[in-house]
């Protein structure tokens, strides 16, 4: 069992464990309904195989005997680089949204970049997405910045976001 296996009670029983290859699909599945910036599945895989693949994160429901038990429900990905904690995706799916699911992936990322020396995390988040800025707020994140047309398809300007580790 890794430190990610462990019952989270605050995010409606679930449990957050390390990404494998298996879970690519769900995760895909859950980007593309999501309207997050295309990555799909080869990149994801390219990433398991990498030094940061204990920054990539799935999340489950955690009550054994239910049909959903082994689906995915969220994920997060990240990077390390030097000191500091890059969240590239995160995602829950539509109908585990505004349970606390995403706060937990995050608490756990953040947790994981600590080990990891991280002293810094950064995350940009579309413009017009609320809802996303107002979690990551909620996590600590300040926004001190924004990217005039970071994003494609369609074209918005990015909020950079930061989290002090220390």
């Amino acid at each position: 069992m890794t430190e990610f296996d462990a019952q989270v009670a605050q995010a409606g029983d679930i449990v957050i464990s390390r990404m494998s290859e298996h879970d690519l699909l769900e995760v895909v599945n859950i980007e593309e309904n999501s309207g997050l910036s295309r990555w799909g599945w080869a990149a994801y895989y390219a990433e398991l195989q990498g030094t940061n693949r204990n920054l990539m994160l799935v999340a489950r429901p955690g009550r054994v005997g239910t049909g959903d038990a082994e689906q995915v429900i969220g994920y997060i990905v990240a990077r390390v680089t030097a000191d500091e904690l890059h969240i590239n995706n995160v995602a829950v799916r539509e109908l585990y949204r505004r349970k606390g699911i995403g706060c937990a992936l995050l608490s756990c990322i953040v947790e994981e970049g600590k080990r990891s020396g991280a002293t810094t995390a950064f995350l940009e988040v579309r413009s017009g997405n609320s809802a996303a800025q107002a979690l990551y707020e909620k996590v600590g994140f300040e926004a001190i910045a924004t990217r005039a047309n970071y994003y494609s398809e369609p074209r918005e300007d990015a909020v950079v976001m930061k989290l002090d580790l220390r």
